[in-house]
């Protein structure tokens, strides 16, 4: 086995100092109740977020979305999409505080889980950047089948362990890293990994709903988008379900309304284009749902261009 990369020292102290930050703003948001913590982080982020040259970017992609929509409408939805991301940040510090609180998490269709559980056999669960995303998987969680997630890699490796450690409870079954943090060398293997990790039975979240270069192009609110094709790709190789859900925040407070579905997958004699159909079925579901609550959704990632 390979000795991962030793980082410099002064790099090294860099990353230190950033983790006893974080720890620190986040020891000061849990001094707040969750739903307080969220409201003065969410007014923040609606009121500063519009300077962020980010915002010019959710008003261009909001544009391309809803072309039907009058400027003052849009910029509406992006200060409200602003406000939820706002609410994100102070609600992902305090994942397991809500968790403890089940009441705030009303799952439409747990019992359609429940009722796989026993038979349910490799599993894809696809969700995207809405409501909560960080609680996109607490259904399949909670039927009892210890799901595993993809995430991308934080660069500082001790902040990255504590992300980690905290995603425990939604990811009994692991977190599997891509891109690279400094000092290892997991992201390098990922791909092969989790292919494995499917092939022998296991249940594996995405986020699937960014610009992805490689990706395969499908439509996405009428224009060619390119879209992960991974999640496709597994699923038509080993043989797994794939399952889609999303998470909507009801109110302004930290309750949520998280919903799993099964998508059909096509197993025809063209598995280019059964790939191809998959990745345009999650973008289609996707975008259903966006319309149904545009403000919820973050406009700021990159995702036609």
């Amino acid at each position: 086995m390979a000795t991962p990369p030793r980082i410099p020292f002064f790099r090294d102290l860099k990353y230190r100092l950033e983790y006893v930050v974080l720890r620190l703003l986040i020891g000061f948001v849990r001094l707040f109740p969750i739903d307080l913590a969220g409201t003065i982080s969410g007014k923040t982020w609606r009121l500063i977020a519009p300077y962020n040259r980010r915002h010019k970017r959710a008003l261009k992609n909001l544009e391309i979305a809803f072309p039907e929509k009058t400027p003052e409408e849009r910029e509406k939805i992006a200060l409200a999409m602003w406000e939820n991301l706002g609410r994100v940040m102070a609600e992902t510090m305090n994942i397991d505080r809500i968790l403890k609180e089940p009441e705030r998490l009303h799952v439409t269709n747990g019992h359609v889980i429940k009722r796989y559980k026993d038979k349910m056999g490799p599993v894809l669960i696809v969700t995207m950047h809405m409501g909560n995303w960080e609680l996109g998987m607490w259904p399949v969680t909670l039927a009892g089948v210890r799901p595993a997630g993809v995430y991308r890699l934080v660069k500082n490796p001790y902040v990255d362990r504590y992300l980690r450690a905290q995603r425990k409870a939604l990811y009994p079954g692991g977190l599997f890293g891509r891109g690279r943090a400094d000092g290892t060398q997991e992201g390098q293997k990922t791909a092969r990994l989790i292919m494995d990790y499917v092939r022998q039975g296991g249940r594996l979240g995405f986020i699937s709903d960014l610009y992805d270069a490689q990706g395969i192009e499908v439509p996405f609110f009428g224009y060619p988008a390119k879209s992960m094709p991974i999640t496709a790709m597994i699923a038509r190789r080993v043989g797994a379900r794939i399952w889609i859900g999303r998470c909507i925040r009801i109110g302004n407070r930290a309750c949520f309304d998280v919903n799993v579905n099964e998508l059909r997958v096509p197993r025809t004699q063209n598995q280019a284009e059964d790939i191809r159909e998959i990745t345009a079925a999650i973008q289609r579901c996707f975008e259903g749902w966006i319309r149904e609550n545009p403000e919820q959704f973050m406009w700021s990632n990159r995702r036609w261009f």
